[in-house]
């Protein structure tokens, strides 16, 4: 008997790490990007802006890609990439090719006549996550992006994105030199994710302020406790 329940036990941890490992996304590499995305694919999906990276994961559901592409619009003289377009699009990869589930599309704000204009869109990969964070065997993808403007990411806009069960949810943030101009704003249905899934995104919001990415309104952790969906320094 107790050998039938350690081997219970034992294959019960198993399915845990597999499912935890199996949620663990990886780079694909150039060869790969243009294998899995051929010319043909392109055309197919609409992936019209170079391919900046691509990623695969499994999880309970299946096989999946995710393609971030930016537009490239010009080089600066100290080697920077200007995009003033991004795409990304999501796949799962079933026995019939691959089956588009979702698609992010942003740009720079132009503001004529004003100094306000964004130069620079693009993804903040460092942040990018592809785990399952609440452990229920499906990986929740966690996506963020942001824009430079004349102070470059001081006065930028940021967003961050969660895919769950189907479903996208939005924190949008407006940096600013200065406090008026701060301005957060969290959808809804961020309240009602898993705990582990808010806790992951808020430490992910500390973590930009640690790398001097995002300036947040003052006590923006206890408007988050307080479920508040608008928050700014005003």
């Amino acid at each position: 008997m107790k050998k039938i329940l350690f081997f219970a036990f034992f294959l019960l941890l198993s399915s845990l790490f597999l499912t935890r490992v199996q949620a663990q996304a990886r780079v694909l590499n150039a060869g790969e990007v243009a294998r899995v995305f051929d010319s043909g694919t392109k055309s197919t999906f609409g992936i019209e802006y170079r391919i900046y990276r691509a990623y695969a994961y499994s999880d309970a559901g299946g096989d999946y890609y995710v393609v971030f592409t930016e537009k490239a619009d010009k080089i600066t003289e100290s080697g920077d990439t200007i995009n003033y377009k991004i795409k990304a699009f999501a796949f799962q990869n079933n026995s019939d090719g691959l089956l588009k589930l979702w698609e992010i599309n942003d740009f720079t704000i132009k503001n004529p006549g004003t100094k306000e204009d964004e130069t620079s869109i693009w993804f903040w990969t460092k942040y990018c996550e592809f785990i399952d964070h609440d452990n229920d065997g499906y990986v929740e993808p966690i996506v963020v992006y942001g824009t430079s403007g004349i102070n470059k990411q001081a006065d930028g806009r940021m967003k961050i994105l969660v895919f769950y069960k189907g479903k996208k949810v939005a924190i949008r943030h407006q940096n600013g030199t200065l406090d008026f101009e701060r301005n957060t704003q969290v959808d809804a249905a961020f309240y009602t994710l898993p705990a582990a899934i808010q806790n992951r995104v808020k430490a992910i919001m500390e973590k930009q302020v640690a790398d001097d990415n995002c300036i947040f309104p003052v006590d923006w952790q206890e408007a988050m406790k307080k479920k508040k969906t608008q928050f700014d320094e005003n």
